[in-house]
C-alpha cells in the first residue's frame, strides 16, 4: 500500500471493495440510491406477468478489455448474472461486427483477440453456467435475421445514424449524398445497426444495457421490430413476432483517457498509456497513472469541464467504491477526503485502487490462458457450449419468423 493510501486509510477509514456503484453520466453526477440488478430489472418489467426475462449485450473482440469496459459494462454484467432475479443473461462476442473496421484485421490477429476477449470475460467473473456466452459468427441466424430485417430497413433512417459517421471521422450532419462519404463508406459499416438489431431481436431481449452512444441504435431496433410486427404475425398466436427491447443505460461515469482526458478511454487510441487493460501488471498500472495528464492548477477539486484529468481520477476512485459516501454525495464528495494529497499522491492512490480491483482478474486470466494452452480445447469448449445454448433460443425465434414470412414449415 502506498503512503498516500495508507494515510487515507488512517484518516478517513478508506477501504476498497468490489461494488456495483452507479451514477449519472451527465449533469451533476450523484448516487441517489445503490442501484442493484434487481432494481434495474424491476424497473423495466413492471406490470409483466411472466418473471423470466432476457438481458442481451455484446462486446467487440478487441482483445483484453480496458478499465472503462470493465467498470462500465463487465462488472455490471457479472453482478446481473449473480443476482437472484429470474433473468437469462446473454453475452455475445460480436466478431461479425469486428469486420466493419476501416482497416481489415489479419485473420490470426482477430482469432487471437477473440480468445483473449473470451478469457477476459471469464476472468472478470462471467460464469458460462449462469450466462450464455458465445461468438456471434458461430450462429448463422444472426446473418439470416439481419438480411430479413434489411428488407424493411429505411435507408433514410440509417443515413441519420451517427455511428458510421463517427467511425469515418465525419460530422454528425454529414450526408450520404456527398461524394467523399459515398465513395469511402462500406455497406457493412453503414448497415451495422441492422446486424445489431438482429443480435438483439434474435434472443427476444427484454433489456439491453448499453452506453449512451448506443441509444440511437436501440431505438432503431425497436422501429424495425414494430415495422415487422405490423406486417407479419406469429401464425400460431396471431401476436407479435418480436418483443420490443427496452434500453438500459447504466448510470456510471465514462472513464476517460489517461493521456487525453476529454476523450473516453478506448482501445483504438494509438497510445497504450492512454488506457488501463485488465491484465496490466501492478508496475504498468502505476507507470501509466504516474504519466496521466492532469493540469497546473493547485490542489484537488472536481470539475470535469475545467479539470478533466483530475476529475477522471476522482471518477475512477468513486466508481471503484467508497463506503464513506452518503446517498446524496457524488464523486465531488471525495474531494474533502483527497484534499490533503498532492497530484502525485492522488495518482498513486488511484493506481493502488485499480490494482487492488484488477489483481484477482489478472491472476485468473493468466490461469485461464495457461489452462487453454495445456488443453487447447478449453476455451473452444466453453464457446461451443454457449453457442449450443444460444442456438436453442435463436432457433425458436427464427422458426416463428420463417413461418410468418411464409418459407417455414
Amino acid at each position: 500500500m502506498s503512503a498516500s493510501l495508507s494515510r487515507l486509510a488512517t484518516s478517513s477509514r478508506w477501504h476498497l471493495r468490489v461494488s456495483y456503484s452507479c451514477r449519472h453520466s451527465s449533469g451533476v453526477r450523484s448516487l441517489s440510491t445503490h442501484t442493484t440488478p434487481k432494481v434495474i430489472i424491476s424497473k423495466h418489467i413492471e406490470g409483466r406477468k411472466d418473471p423470466g426475462i432476457t438481458v442481451f449485450s455484446g462486446i467487440q473482440p478487441t482483445g483484453i478489455p480496458h478499465l472503462g469496459n470493465y467498470l462500465g459494462a463487465l462488472r455490471q454484467w457479472r453482478d446481473l448474472q449473480n443476482s437472484d432475479t429470474e433473468v437469462t443473461p446473454v453475452f455475445c462476442i460480436v466478431d461479425l461486427h469486428a469486420l466493419t473496421t476501416v482497416n481489415p484485421q489479419e485473420a490470426a490477429v482477430l482469432r487471437q483477440r477473440k480468445r483473449e476477449t473470451l478469457a477476459s470475460l471469464l476472468a472478470a467473473g462471467l460464469d458460462p453456467e449462469k450466462s450464455i456466452i458465445y461468438f456471434q459468427s458461430s450462429l448463422q441466424y444472426h446473418a439470416e435475421l439481419m438480411w430479413i430485417l434489411s428488407c424493411n430497413a429505411s435507408m433514410g433512417y440509417l443515413t441519420r445514424m451517427t455511428q458510421w459517421k463517427s467511425k469515418m471521422e465525419l460530422p454528425d450532419d454529414a450526408e450520404l449524398t456527398t461524394s467523399s462519404p459515398g465513395k469511402q463508406l462500406k455497406l457493412g459499416l453503414f448497415s451495422y445497426p441492422v446486424l445489431q438489431a438482429a443480435d438483439i431481436l434474435l434472443h427476444q431481449a427484454d433489456i439491453v444495457p448499453v452506453g449512451a452512444d448506443q441509444r440511437q441504435h436501440i431505438e432503431f431496433t425497436r422501429e424495425l421490430a414494430k415495422g415487422f410486427n405490423n406486417i407479419y404475425k406469429d401464425e400460431k398466436t396471431y401476436g407479435d413476432v418480436f418483443k420490443l427491447p427496452k434500453i438500459h443505460i447504466p448510470p456510471t461515469a465514462r472513464i476517460m483517457s489517461l493521456t487525453d482526458p476529454v476523450e473516453k478511454m478506448s482501445k483504438s487510441h494509438p497510445k497504450e498509456s492512454s488506457r488501463i487493460e485488465l491484465t496490466d501488471s501492478s508496475d504498468a498500472i502505476r507507470r501509466k497513472l504516474q504519466k496521466s495528464v492532469t493540469d497546473s492548477i493547485e490542489g484537488i477539486s472536481y470539475d470535469p469541464d475545467v479539470r478533466p484529468g483530475i476529475s477522471n481520477l476522482i471518477d475512477i476512485l468513486y466508481t471503484l467504491g467508497h463506503p464513506d459516501l452518503g446517498s446524496s454525495k457524488g464523486p465531488e464528495g471525495l474531494v474533502p477526503i483527497l484534499s490533503t494529497l498532492s497530484k502525485l499522491e492522488l495518482k498513486r492512490t488511484v493506481a493502488d485502487a485499480i490494482d487492488t480491483e484488477l489483481r484477482p482478474i489478472r491472476e485468473k486470466y493468466v490461469n485461464i490462458m495457461k489452462e487453454d494452452k495445456q488443453d487447447s480445447g478449453f476455451l473452444d469448449n466453453i464457446a461451443v457450449t454457449g453457442m449450443e445454448r444460444a442456438k436453442k433460443r435463436a432457433k425458436s425465434t427464427m422458426d416463428v419468423v420463417r413461418l410468418a414470412l411464409g418459407y417455414g414449415h
